[in-house]
């Protein structure tokens, strides 16, 4: 586990122990567990993209990977997660069950490969897209486009 000091320098990203066994430590990046929640929040119907509104996502371009936006993950002091993850739903579902079933499955993501506890689960409702909007942003999303730079 990283100790106060190396939580409070910006360079450090933050690592869990996860084993101790005779060959050595095995750590699981805080980064690799924000990918693994992205990607379970991403298999519920109903769940548009993850990721704040366009504030939040400007904000988060600049500070952090692309696959933490919208991700936050902490440690409570028993060593288990605490995560916070932000979603735009679909347009017609019914928002409280879907947020549980984003709970549910994050829940069950994390747990099963890291072998560590999630104490919660927070989702952030950020809004509401219509099919045809979502299906628009992705294709203007720049990130998922071919570069040639």
């Amino acid at each position: 586990m990283t100790n106060q000091s190396e939580s409070i320098n910006e360079t450090h990203i933050p690592t869990v122990s996860e084993d101790n066994n005779s060959l050595g430590d095995i750590r699981i990046n805080h980064s690799v567990v924000a990918n693994i929640v992205r990607l379970a929040a991403l298999e519920v119907s109903g769940v548009v993209s993850v990721g704040g509104g366009f504030v939040d996502g400007i904000a988060e371009i600049f500070s952090k990977k692309g696959d933490e936006r919208g991700v936050r993950v902490t440690e409570d002091e028993v060593g288990d997660y605490n995560i916070e993850i932000r979603v735009i739903l679909r347009f017609g579902v019914e928002l409280a069950s879907v947020a549980g079933q984003v709970q549910q499955r994050i829940a069950e993501q994390v747990e099963k490969m890291t072998s560590k506890s999630t104490a919660r689960v927070n989702v952030i409702i950020d809004g509401v897209r219509t099919q045809e909007e979502a299906d628009a942003a992705a294709e203007n999303d720049w990130e998922s486009q071919p570069h040639t730079d």
